[in-house]
């Protein structure tokens, strides 16, 4: 916000016939100016520059930025330096000679390490692919990130999946990905196919999608794939395509960043994690903020959950051959939150209630309570991270009875109450 003008230095007296207009400052108008200057003068001196190594080719980046200016805005009032940076460039050329008090930084090379180190002040670090560096580091906890992924296809009743992914190494986030994905699907009674990566140079576009459609067509069907991010997603899509894989029906994919270009231009578009770029951008600026401000770092990364899945039509499906256990399950998802009872399901579909409940036990391994419940939660997650309602609201809008029940429903599904799952999630 621009600072208040200063009062003036300057009065006018009252023109005189034939007399030139003279100007004159006063002494209590001097004294004035002078009470305003001073804070002005010390505010200009305490202000912080901060230079910003982020990329802004890819959304992730993009969303680090809306994150650091947020809390720019709010509470940092940093002059900030930006100069376009890519992921692997080389050290930009301004910054040996560089001089300012804090820097916020995509650390992708040793070269760009050693180059941050030298400058001697504070820098937090925003990408884990370089292990051992002297920097607090702020990023996306890839554990979660993998769960929700799996929990999100285990829904679907899928039995069979996969994990798509990049060579081993290259990101140990992404390795971090695949394994737990494997790790939760096994731990649900299945197994996981995993993408043979190449180990050497990236391979051509073409070369590589003929190899990423031969391995899907080799997928047993239906199949759940989790691509590591959203590129690879992409990636997945397209060959689902070249090969005759049907998508959502026999390949549902799910992709990581919600990128919402690439998501849309995918074919179907496609079902991603929103890894919560803007929070982690926002928690970095605040740590920098302090560690400037002479609190000591903390060295123990920061791990920020995911905001959750965001659907498209990549997943929009329910493996089963049962078609009338897959219509009661869309008839759930439409009305789940309009106050939706197990009556209301078993006169929807004229069936009794224990011929339902064992096919849908049998196909989604769920109640017809339980599956209600989910689709509930599922909404209500959405709403305590992307609206501004009230708790009490968000419980009226989702079709429990009472705040009370929907915390603890809430609290036995995912071990924390509402406002706490929001405020890990929003500033």
């Amino acid at each position: 916000m621009a600072e208040p003008s200063a009062p003036s230095l300057l009065q006018i007296e009252p023109q005189r016939v034939g007399r030139p207009r003279r100007i004159v400052a006063s002494r209590a108008s001097g004294r004035a100016a002078a009470r305003h200057a001073q804070p002005l003068a010390a505010k200009t001196s305490a202000m912080r520059h901060v230079a910003l190594l982020i990329e802004t080719s890819g959304s992730y980046g993009r969303g680090l930025l809306r994150g650091v200016a947020k809390y720019n805005r709010a509470q940092g009032g940093w002059s900030t330096f930006f100069h376009p940076h890519g992921l692997g460039d080389p050290p930009p050329g301004w910054l040996t000679s560089w001089h300012g008090h804090g820097i916020l930084a995509r650390v992708d090379t040793p070269e760009i390490a050693k180059v941050l180190l030298q400058s001697g002040v504070p820098v937090v670090n925003l990408r884990g692919t370089v292990p051992g560096l002297p920097f607090p580091y702020v990023g996306p906890d890839h554990d979660q990130i993998a769960t929700i992924a799996a929990e999100h296809l285990l829904e679907r009743g899928l039995k069979h999946f996969a994990f798509c992914g990049k060579a081993a190494g290259i990101h140990p986030g992404l390795d971090e990905r695949g394994i737990t994905f494997a790790q939760v699907v096994e731990k649900a009674g299945w197994t996981c196919e995993v993408f043979p990566a190449g180990c050497g140079p990236p391979a051509a576009w073409e070369a590589e999608q003929e190899r990423l459609a031969k391995w899907i067509s080799t997928l047993p069907k239906p199949i759940g794939v989790m691509a590591c991010n959203d590129e690879r997603g992409l990636q997945v899509l397209d060959a689902c395509r070249r090969c005759g894989a049907i998508v959502p029906d026999e390949v549902a994919v799910v992709g990581v960043d919600n990128d919402e270009h690439l998501c849309d231009l995918s074919i179907p578009p496609l079902t991603s994690v929103d890894v919560n770029a803007e929070q982690i951008g926002f928690t970095a600026a605040e740590l920098l903020d302090q560690t400037m401000k002479g609190r000591k770092s903390v060295f123990k990364p920061q791990k920020l959950a995911p905001r959750g899945v965001v659907t498209r039509l990549s997943t929009d499906t329910i493996a089963s051959e049962d078609d009338e256990v897959n219509q009661a399950i869309r008839f759930i998802r439409e009305q789940a939150c309009t106050g939706l009872r197990v009556l209301d399901v078993l006169t929807h579909m004229g069936m009794s209630r224990a011929s339902l409940q064992q096919r849908m036990k049998k196909v989604v391994g769920r109640t017809i309570h339980e599956e209600i419940e989910r689709m509930r939660l599922s909404r209500v997650r959405e709403l305590l991270v992307n609206s501004d309602m009230t708790i009490k609201q968000v419980a009226r809008g989702t079709g429990f009875s009472s705040v009370q029940y929907m915390t603890r429903v809430f609290r036995n599904a995912l071990g924390e109450t509402p406002a706490r799952f929001r405020g890990k999630r929003r500033r």
